[in-house]
């Protein structure tokens, strides 16, 4: 008779149709005085990261799975931790994540909501603290805004010759992770999804000619740095009130992020509103590749040591697709799974 070494019990949502597996009965098996600290013995954990491959890999998850460890927080005054995983490993920060966590808790109860008006869900993630802001209306909640970490440009142009021989200048920025935003124009590229494996092989590339490089290693704490994903975007519109830009996220090491990308609009935000192109008063709306939508906005400008940067609030909604128990078979031949891209 076979036996079940793993079980692993989850929730599962979607923020503007990305994925994210919440679980929550592992807190206690990750060690760390901090939530980055957690992340770091995480990434060095065999035991953690079987964990993480039987919830991402096929046939339980896909190559863009995305979801988090519930972990104590930093200190009380949090509701509680996340440590963001994806097929690739372990994020700094995840802002489609934010939302389905302020989502999660007021679902769970770890949270008390009243059944009209906003509810604040306090979050201490890699990168920093940052607060989900639950909106209720008669019991259901009908939007979520997340308040991100200091959000900063860290570089306007840098040129780059790619594989095709093309050259192109991309920003890079920081939303609680370091992003190379690309305008796909360049490329004479649109944002649909009949270009996506284009434009993975792009970001893909443009990921790994920049991540090495000083320009990726602006952030004090080390643990911060590198390149990690490449936002490639074209403007739809702009008006006095709104600028409106399409974009797919190219992640970790070729994944795509279905949504607007959360951290990736609060790096964009701080690009744009360095640029004068989003001003306090504008409005961003962010579609992605699929035509979900986040809007964002400059909720504060702040210098911090000397760097001029944003704190943004980007607002989505997050639902709920289901609950599992996953189990591996001790006599499963693929064990934790397998990727095909």
């Amino acid at each position: 008779m076979s036996g079940h070494s793993l079980k692993v019990s989850a929730v599962d949502y979607h923020t503007a149709g990305e994925p994210f597996r919440i679980v929550a009965d592992w807190q206690d098996r990750i060690p760390g005085e901090s939530v980055i600290d957690r992340r770091e013995w995480a990434e060095s954990s065999s035991e953690l990261d079987r964990v993480r491959k039987l919830l991402v890999n096929e046939p339980r998850g896909h190559a863009d799975m995305y979801g988090g460890f519930i972990v104590p927080p930093n200190d009380p005054g949090a509701d509680f931790g996340v440590l963001f995983w994806h097929g690739d490993g372990y994020s700094t920060a995840c802002g489609h994540g934010t939302i389905a966590l302020g989502a999660w808790a007021i679902d769970s109860g770890l949270v008390n909501a009243e059944d009209n008006g906003a509810t604040p869900v306090t979050i201490d993630v890699p990168s920093g603290r940052v607060e989900a802001i639950v909106e209720r209306q008669s019991g259901r909640t009908t939007q979520i805004s997340f308040r991100n970490v200091f959000s900063h440009q860290i570089a306007h142009s840098v040129e780059l010759e790619i594989s095709s021989g093309q050259k192109v200048s991309v920003g890079i920025g920081y939303g609680g992770a370091n992003y190379a935003s690309l305008n796909a124009t360049q490329l004479g590229l649109e944002i649909v999804p009949e270009n996506l494996t284009e434009l993975i092989s792009i970001g893909r590339e443009v990921k790994w000619l920049l991540n090495d490089q000083p320009v990726a290693k602006s952030q004090g704490d080390s643990r911060l740095n590198g390149i990690y994903g490449t936002i490639l975007y074209e403007e739809l519109a702009r008006s006095e009130e709104h600028l409106h830009h399409r974009n797919v996220t190219i992640y970790a090491d070729g994944r795509v992020d279905r949504s607007p990308c959360g951290s990736g609009t609060a790096s964009r935000i701080a690009e744009l509103h360095q640029a004068g192109d989003l001003t306090a008063g504008m409005e961003l709306v962010h579609d992605s590749i699929i035509g979900s939508r986040f809007l964002g906005r400059v909720e504060k400008v702040e210098e911090r040591d000397g760097v001029t940067g944003v704190i943004p609030l980007i607002s989505g909604i997050a639902h709920q697709t289901g609950r599992s128990e996953f189990t591996l078979d001790d006599s499963d031949e693929l064990g934790t799974g397998f990727s095909l891209r």
